[in-house]
């Protein structure tokens, strides 16, 4: 079982690198907000304060680099370069699943960052079907054995229906986030896998208590397009029906922001201006994954850094474009919804039915 889900992990992390897994049609919709410019914005652009605070740290940038690996000798070196990375310039930094630390504890040491990450905003990473067959303290010492802040707890029912071998019964799902919330000393977040939150999902999770949660809509990353790649025969017809399937991110920040729910804002987040956009929709932070992953690929933690440098300067410009001294400016920086982000808006706060 752990040889297989390390396997796994190379796979996927092969293919979100080198592999054509974007959404083909669908896109994250953030080009349907429309920010204000300010030909006036008596904003020092050097001056302008990325920093914000989340689960009790303070941020120098809204920005997190995404969950994505673990399980493997390979994503042990991939982690801990980004971890490092993220830690030197104040961003938060995800885990992968950490299912095969589960199955195989001594897998511990590729999801082992704190040494070389001593001061990140860190996050663990645990399915929520394996959640479900877990007690609360198992879970609880999952994350505590990488000294993570928080845990995600993800849900990627459209991923695993076309996953060969993927889970199939996602039944008790929010009786264990909500034992979780009430049993874990650690946050929780909630996360999906690509195919984001819509406003029905979103209220009960607030309903239940949950505080955080890490969208993580499509348009992105199709990961059901990924297990497609890996699958074959019928699940290979199914995986390309289903490959554009998903709430779309902008649609999923705007569904978790209105149900009261601090969001983290993934899927297909690439640029300053999508983090700018996310942020303006209400979101906590952006993160970005597959496209750090293809910079490091490129480059190591050199083009990283350099992939970065371009994501601050783009989101500094647009700052000083909308007149936003700060975060919490641009949050409230006049913007304009059009397109087909307005029915999902209308979704959401029509009741979501």
């Amino acid at each position: 079982m752990d040889g297989l889900v390390s396997a796994r992990k190379v796979s996927h992390l092969e293919l979100c690198a080198t592999g054509d897994v974007s959404f083909r049609g669908a896109t994250h919709l953030l080009e349907c907000v429309r920010l204000v410019h300010e030909s006036f914005p008596e904003v020092d652009r050097d001056a302008i304060d990325l920093s914000t605070n989340l689960l009790g740290k303070k941020l120098r940038y809204p920005l997190a680099i995404a969950a994505m690996t673990g399980g493997h000798e390979v994503a042990r070196d991939v982690n801990r370069s980004l971890a490092r990375i993220a830690d030197r310039r104040g961003l938060a930094f995800g885990l992968g699943s950490q299912r095969a630390m589960l199955v195989e504890p001594t897998l511990a040491s590729t999801y082992s960052v704190r040494d070389v990450a001593p001061d990140v905003l860190l996050f663990g990473n645990l399915g929520v079907v394996q959640a479900t067959k877990s007690t609360s303290a198992s879970v609880e010492r999952l994350a505590r054995d990488v000294g993570a802040d928080a845990i995600c707890i993800h849900t990627s029912p459209a991923m695993e229906v076309v996953q060969p071998g993927g889970d199939r019964d996602f039944r008790f799902g929010y009786r264990t986030i909500e034992r979780l919330r009430a049993e874990l000393t650690l946050p929780i977040i909630v996360k999906e896998t690509g195919s984001g939150i819509g406003p029905r999902t979103a209220r009960r999770l607030a309903k239940l208590g949950v505080q955080h949660v890490d969208c993580s809509g499509a348009g992105g990353t199709s990961w059901v397009g990924v297990e497609t790649l890996r699958a074959e025969g019928t699940a290979r017809k199914l995986g390309e029906r289903l490959w554009d399937w998903g709430v779309p991110t902008a649609a999923s920040v705007i569904a978790c922001v209105d149900a009261g729910l601090t969001t983290i804002a993934t899927g297909g987040i690439a640029t300053g201006l999508d983090v700018a956009r996310a942020l303006a929709l209400g979101a906590a932070i952006a993160g970005i994954a597959r496209p750090v992953l293809k910079a490091f690929t490129a480059g190591g933690e050199a083009g990283v850094e350099a992939f970065l440098d371009e994501i601050e300067a783009e989101l500094r410009a647009v700052m000083l474009l909308t007149g936003s001294a700060t975060i919490d400016d641009l949050r409230t920086a006049p913007h304009l919804i059009v397109g087909e982000l307005r029915p999902w808006m209308e979704l959401s706060r029509g009741g979501g039915r």
